[in-house]
């Protein structure tokens, strides 16, 4: 059995652009994926999305490497530019939707809040983007609002984000194996699912 930590930031466009690799590896009997959310936008990062001129070439770029598609909400969300990226509500809803969907489908609550950003252009700090999550995921939307105000969901988040700091990770997404040295990265955004088990 493969452990990997698989570290994140739902607003990380190039996290959006690994999600079919990343659930090609989880999928592997052999393989034990952790999901750990990060902070990329937070204090003076945490701006409106059009304040990040470099946003539109790198989407076209992460297109044309890997193949993903942005959805046409989200491309009027971009070109609007007020939407503010804030990780922290990130982090926290996704812990949400974690808790209320189980652990063992975190994986899956990244892909819908991916969907409801990439796709729908919804802010992940408002819970329409919640309750479009919970409707991907099949789970009761009113049980993930309530956990999005439960003070220990937001404390669970933030200490998963301190953790994601003390493991010196600084990009997203990042990839890491467990093993006897401890934890090792392994591959990059554009790797395959196959390079990277070469690589295990």
């Amino acid at each position: 059995m493969r452990e990997l930590v698989y570290v994140l930031d739902t607003y990380c466009g190039w996290c959006y652009g690994f999600g079919p690799t990343v659930r090609e590896l989880a999928a592997d009997p052999e393989v034990s994926l952790t999901v750990r959310h990060g902070a990329l936008f937070t204090g003076d990062r945490s701006v409106p999305i059009g304040q990040y001129g470099h946003i539109p070439a790198a989407n076209a770029r992460i297109s044309a490497l890997i193949g993903v598609e942005f959805g046409q909400g989200y491309e009027a969300m971009l070109a609007e530019g007020s939407t503010v990226m804030d990780s922290n509500d990130a982090a926290r809803g996704l812990m949400a939707l974690r808790q209320v969907a189980g652990e063992d489908r975190a994986l899956e609550a990244v892909s819908a809040l991916q969907a409801a950003f990439y796709g729908e252009g919804l802010s992940l700090s408002n819970e329409a983007a919640y309750d479009f999550a919970a409707e991907r995921l099949g789970v009761d939307a009113e049980s993930v609002r309530v956990a999005l105000k439960d003070a220990d969901v937001a404390a669970r988040a933030a200490a998963e984000q301190q953790q994601v700091l003390g493991l010196g990770v600084d990009h997203y997404p990042t990839l890491l194996a467990v093993t006897e040295r401890g934890l090792v990265e392994v591959g990059s955004p554009t790797a395959s699912a196959a390079e990277i088990k070469a690589a295990l």
